[in-house]
């Protein structure tokens, strides 16, 4: 069933349970991540991101498939766009029925960043869109370890009230494209950010962070949980194991059974998340 963003959310924050916010880059994707959260009982997100959008040239075919896989769930499904650096793009999400966004500034200066955001969180409040920001830029491994990316709470606070966001993304150790889960998370940060900001948190990145540390998140103050590097693992090493046979050449012989691992996978993490329950979502 399709239910808005806002919904989903609103349930796991009452409710102390985390949201799984999974990447979609094709239908195989969109239809693990589902059975997955079938499996699991719990509600989903299925994420498109603008790089996702440029490999397919185009938002819409994806969007509305993955749109469709989410109205034919017996589980809530929301559909949100992720990384949205583009106005142009969420105004096209904005004409389909998007749940939510996550509009991306964090790279531009503090000031610009709070002028462009709210400007976006303005035109999406209008339609009914939930809208996410980041603010301490989640970048990539190098770089992301440094005290100084990490969200300050004190401005995380001032940014949220000058944007109105529904959610904030924060910069608490994780990093983005991680094949390895050992990413070192600053859980006093997040604690101190949960006690200061008034919306839910946002964990970018979250495929480098250990099962247990994703649960240690969560009851620290995290809602929202992004993975996708780990579960495009999972999907290609499946892949990778049904071409051994070197007499494949139906695709459906080797990307269902990815399929089939990533939708088991899917329904573990969900588990470790604390997903909220599907019967929770109203």
């Amino acid at each position: 069933m399709l239910r808005p963003t806002a919904a989903i959310v609103s349930a796991a924050v009452e409710g102390g349970h985390g949201v799984g916010a999974f990447n979609v880059i094709q239908l195989e994707h969109a239809s693990a991540i589902v059975a997955g959260a079938e499996q699991a009982g719990t509600a989903v997100l299925l994420q498109i991101s603008e790089n996702c959008v440029r490999y397919h040239r185009s938002l819409a075919p994806l969007l509305e498939a993955a749109l469709a896989v989410a109205a034919e769930s017996s589980v809530p499904v929301a559909v949100h766009l992720d990384h949205i650096e583009s106005a142009s793009l969420v105004r096209t999400g904005a004409a389909h029925r998007i749940g939510s966004v996550m509009f991306d500034a964090s790279t531009e200066p503090y000031g610009e960043n709070v002028a462009t955001t709210r400007e976006i969180a303005e035109f999406c409040h209008a339609r009914g869109i939930w809208v996410e920001a980041e603010l301490g830029e989640v970048g990539g491994k190098d770089g992301v370890h440094a005290p100084g990316v990490r969200t300050d709470p004190g401005e995380a606070r001032e940014f949220v009230a000058a944007t109105g966001v529904d959610a904030l993304a924060v910069a608490v150790g994780s990093s983005h494209a991680m094949t390895t889960r050992d990413a070192r998370l600053d859980f006093d940060l997040i604690a101190a950010l949960k006690s200061t900001v008034d919306v839910p948190l946002v964990l970018h990145g979250s495929s480098g962070v250990s099962d247990e540390d994703l649960t240690r998140a969560v009851r620290s103050g995290i809602t929202k949980v992004n993975i996708s590097t780990h579960l495009n693992k999972v999907f290609t090493d499946e892949v990778r194991n049904q071409l051994d046979d070197g007499n494949l050449v139906d695709t459906r012989k080797y990307l269902g059974p990815a399929r089939d691992r990533m939708a088991d996978e899917v329904a573990r993490l969900l588990g470790v998340l604390d997903a909220v329950p599907a019967g929770s979502v109203r």
